[in-house]
């Protein structure tokens, strides 16, 4: 990876004839991964913005090998040459994603071991059975303020917004929530030039939040993070609660959106969900693999000189752990179109130490609310034909601009009253496609405000695998 002459920006084509990761030439990244792959094999060199120097890891096997391999590989940034030797400079538009910061994803060791147990601790209080009906009130009242009009843009009026009400609410934060946290949620990622003042409000939301539950502690995860033995600081609280946010948020937006559009798209998806040949969540696990809602995660930092795909790593180097490109390798996805059948070996998540924590949380919120939205709107179409759709590519993920549709006007639902349906009525026979039950409560209304008060905990909590076993049923 060393630097040469600069080649034709026009081209895609960097220092040392590299090819870019960001400009007008890498506006479609899956291309350039398959390039890349065709040119390099499991891993790439390439370029980031400002032209820094990095490895593309492409492959499902050496992705694993890399996330799973401590002694080799780990995500402290400081470690990374071009972080040390002022490669990367301060006003980096991916700063936010590397910068180090006192995070369980960028410690080893104990330290790691103390920082993560503190939020799986914290995460392990979470109420799924609660969260649960939540998620339910939040989908009919976001569905309630457009109903009645027949149609909807459901990127912008749903799937940006019920993430974030679930997320202030597991946070113990409703009254922060409004339009100006969503969209610094949803920017920060993008490595554009707010990304940076996206960081500082946001970070400035979760510092006054973890004052507050300092100095008066509820139920909620960001008490009982701090409340943790592992004693965090308030600066690794808030940084912990901007990792969680964002990660959650917007792996749960994205994959909200993508799991509505390709049931509205895909006429062998639909038919697969109207015979009841596929649930909810096994939709969801085939989005996981064909749109992954991170489409990379950065960076990964080699410990030491080492072997990876047939490409000498240097120590010091940072790779790119390529999600995307790793679900589509064709030495294990041959035949994309293949369902998966609910196969959970896809990349999405991660793994290693370092395997998202919350993906549980996320999985909840899209497989209620995805069934609850069409189980209230049965004959809801796509309002526009496919090829409109807009997509917006950044190095970290590829997401739905919006979503048109349309379907018969319905009237708004009381969520105070009880479903006028027989708890153990099936939905219209043309939206098949779960076979849990999401209206075992009676519902509260969720206003995006003010999101709905956490559940009490129980004062003998079940034990793990109880709480797993009522989750997975959807108690």
């Amino acid at each position: 990876m060393a630097s040469a002459p600069p080649g034709c920006p026009a081209h895609g084509i960097g220092p040392g004839g590299l090819s870019r990761l960001y400009g007008p030439e890498a506006e479609d990244l899956g291309a350039v991964y398959e390039k890349l792959r065709a040119e390099h094999g499991p891993v790439a060199p390439a370029l980031l913005h400002d032209d820094v120097p990095i490895w593309v890891v492409l492959g499902h096997s050496e992705n694993m090998h890399m996330v799973r391999t401590p002694s080799q590989f780990c995500r402290d940034p400081r470690l990374w040459t071009a972080m040390q030797d002022g490669t990367i400079k301060p006003d980096h538009p991916l700063l936010p994603h590397f910068a180090w910061q006192p995070v369980c994803s960028h410690a080893e060791g104990d330290e790691h071991l103390r920082l993560r147990g503190a939020v799986t601790g914290a995460m392990s209080t979470i109420d799924h059975r609660g969260i649960r009906r939540h998620i339910n009130r939040a989908t009919q009242h976001l569905v309630n303020k457009f109903c009645e009009s027949g149609r909807a843009e459901l990127v912008s009026q749903f799937a940006e917004h019920l993430p974030m009400v679930m997320m202030c609410e597991i946070f113990g934060m409703p009254d922060e929530y409004n339009d100006r946290l969503v969209h610094a949620t949803r920017d920060l990622p993008k490595g554009t030039a707010t990304a940076l003042a996206s960081n500082a409000y946001l970070m400035d939301v979760l510092m006054r939040l973890t004052a507050r539950r300092r100095a008066e502690p509820e139920d909620d995860f960001t008490s009982h993070l701090i409340n943790h033995p592992a004693g965090l600081s308030d600066e690794e609280v808030g940084q912990h609660l901007r990792v969680v946010l964002i990660a959650a948020y917007e792996t749960t937006t994205n994959l909200l959106a993508n799991v509505l559009r390709v049931v509205l798209t895909d006429p062998r998806f639909r038919a697969q969900l109207n015979g009841g040949e596929m649930t909810v969540p096994q939709a969801v696990e085939q989005s996981l693999w064909d749109e992954p809602p991170f489409s990379t995660i950065l960076p990964y930092v080699a410990k030491q000189e080492t072997e990876l795909g047939g490409q000498r790593i240097r120590k010091g180097d940072a790779l790119l752990f390529g999600i995307a490109p790793g679900n589509v390798d064709p030495r294990v996805r041959p035949d994309l179109t293949a369902n998966m059948k609910g196969n959970r070996s896809h990349l999405a998540f991660g793994g290693g130490p370092h395997e998202c924590p919350g993906q549980d949380i996320g999985r909840a919120i899209a497989d209620v609310g995805v069934d609850a939205l069409l189980t209230r709107l049965p004959d809801i179409q796509l309002d526009c034909e496919e090829h409109e759709l807009r997509w917006r590519s950044s190095i970290s993920n590829r997401h739905l601009v919006e979503l048109p549709v349309k379907f018969a006007p319905k009237p708004q639902q009381d969520v105070m009253a009880q479903p006028e349906h027989p708890a153990s009525a099936q939905r219209p026979s043309n939206w098949q496609v779960s076979t849990s039950q999401l209206h075992k409560a009676v519902p509260e209304p969720v206003a995006p405000a003010t999101a709905p008060t956490p559940t009490s905990e129980p004062a003998t909590r079940p034990g793990v695998f109880q709480r797993l076993l009522r989750w997975w049923r959807g108690d």
